[in-house]
């Protein structure tokens, strides 16, 4: 299975080429029009999350249909690569380091919290900041690709349609504003959940238990990592959240951010500021601050 599923801002969906996979503020990637390559049949991004044998024959090995394409877009020409998903999990505290720099103690179990939905944006889209203490968090995002409960760990990779680039945007003071807190509201303003620029096939990663990941604001790197050091893996975390949730084409699992947030460093993000988000084989996102 090889694809780059994208979604054009009018809400088409389309396949991709690699041209948004690295970082570049000219860069543009090939589309093609599902709606044209399936007579109508996969016009809807979420539609096309659930048919993924489809999207598997319409694709060569480089993740790219025959033919020609439709056009070329940028960043800013796409929007959230998932639009609609029913279900929306973040973990936290997924990175020894960010554990340590928070201040908190591992815990014995995933931290499992949601991002409501109606908070995802574009890869380019502006991010509103909120207060003083709006903060960034690059993650890798797993997104389900069929219907599932109950998945052994060994059936996770076989159960996603892919991975996405995503920035969980986080007022800590909202997060922590209750006694125990509670993270889902200070995750989920309007705008805080960029996502994209494609949701990538796990066959075009170069591997997908340890990609690089980053995060610039305003060209200064604050957080360099890798997949590999997460607490608990892609695997563990969706087999343990199939065990109480049925999983549906397009849940989307932020899978917790690495060291170098701005918070403990007293330097969260202010109007004016770009945020720069890349993971390796996945594609960046630029997202500027409002």
């Amino acid at each position: 299975m090889a694809f780059r599923l994208g979604t054009l801002s009018d809400g088409r969906a389309v396949l991709l080429d690699d041209g948004l996979v690295e970082p570049g503020d000219d860069a543009e990637a090939r589309w093609w029009d599902l709606g044209r390559l399936t007579d109508g049949r996969l016009a809807d991004p979420m539609d096309a999350l659930g048919d993924l044998p489809t999207l598997n024959d319409l694709t060569g090995a480089d993740g790219s249909p025959d033919g020609g394409p439709d056009g070329t877009v940028g960043l800013a020409g796409l929007g959230p690569a998932v639009p609609r998903p029913r279900s929306v999990f973040g973990i936290g505290m997924n990175y020894v380091a960010h554990v340590d720099e928070m201040g908190r103690a591992p815990s014995g179990a995933p931290v499992i919290f949601t991002k409501f939905p109606s908070c995802l944006i574009g890869p380019s889209d502006d991010v509103t900041v909120v207060g003083d203490r709006t903060d960034y968090e690059v993650e890798l995002v797993a997104v389900v690709g069929r219907r599932c409960r109950n998945l052994a760990e060994s059936e996770v990779w076989d159960a996603l349609a892919g991975v996405t680039v995503g920035q969980d945007i986080s007022d800590r003071a909202l997060q922590t504003a209750a006694e125990p807190p509670q993270f889902s509201l200070g995750k989920s303003y309007d705008t805080f959940g960029p996502i994209g620029p494609a949701v990538v096939s796990v066959d075009l990663l170069a591997n997908r238990d340890d990609l690089a990941l980053s995060c610039a604001v305003d060209g200064e790197v604050r957080q360099d990592s890798r997949t590999s050091r997460m607490i608990v893996g892609v695997e563990q975390l969706v087999s343990y959240l199939s065990q109480v949730c049925t999983l549906q084409p397009g849940d989307l699992v932020f899978t917790g951010t690495p060291a170098g947030v701005g918070d403990p460093q007293g330097r969260c993000l202010e109007p004016g500021q770009r945020i720069d988000s890349h993971i390796q084989s996945v594609g960046h996102l630029v997202n500027h601050c409002v």
